[in-house]
């Protein structure tokens, strides 16, 4: 699977490891790197301090920039490049409903059906980054973005729900579930050697990977 893969996308909920294991795939695979750019988003800082007043900027910016980035996945891949991305179009209003007033949601879901293309490339293979609450906080709290001083374990927990729940009925692409509990392909270097051992030897359309696996 690893190899055959062209599109491959690295998900989870903020602090999963995500961005960090895709950069660190894209440079084994000689890939292309297209990620998200939360650091360029003007409204997300504000978001954490005030999320009922912010939501609606910041996630209209985010979906903006999937879509320009989406764009980018397209022409990489009409150049025949290997991509590696760090989110799917599909989970953006998994924010929105996590975040937006029912009457934003409304104009929001105007928005997201208007501008999304026909046919959006799709991903190859899906890598989905498990991990808890408890853990998803620590490492947020590890790296120490600005932007992140105020996120609650509250909110990461209703996060990761969304994303559980989300992946649990996702079967647009093959899906290969991390339990980034207990594996950590980013800092130890045997977990991502095991990891694209994994991949390379992936039968099925949906996998779950951990120790005991």
């Amino acid at each position: 699977m690893l190899d055959k893969a062209r599109y491959i996308v690295v998900e989870g909920p903020i602090g999963a490891g995500k961005t960090s294991l895709a950069r660190r795939l894209a440079e084994r695979l000689d890939a292309r790197a297209l990620f998200e750019q939360p650091e360029l988003n003007p409204f997300l800082g504000r978001f954490y301090q005030d999320a009922e007043r912010w939501a609606m900027s910041t996630q209209l910016h985010f979906l903006f920039q999937r879509f320009d980035q989406l764009g980018m996945v397209a022409e990489a891949m009409e150049q025949q490049q290997r991509v590696v991305s760090d989110f799917v179009l599909d989970k953006d209003p998994l924010f929105a409903a996590l975040n937006l007033a029912p009457d934003e949601l409304a104009l929001y879901q105007r928005v997201f059906d208007a501008m999304k293309p026909a046919s959006p490339p799709k991903p190859d293979l899906i890598i989905y980054l498990q991990a808890k609450p408890e853990t998803l906080v620590e490492r947020v709290r590890r790296r120490g973005l600005d932007t992140e001083r105020r996120i609650t374990e509250q909110y990461l927990e209703r996060v990761a729900e969304r994303y559980a729940r989300f992946f649990y009925q996702y079967d647009a692409a093959p899906l290969f579930i991390v339990d980034a509990e207990v594996l950590n392909p980013v800092d130890h270097d045997d977990d991502f050697e095991l990891l694209l051992d994994r991949l390379r030897n992936m039968r099925s359309y949906r996998e779950f990977f951990g120790y005991a696996a």
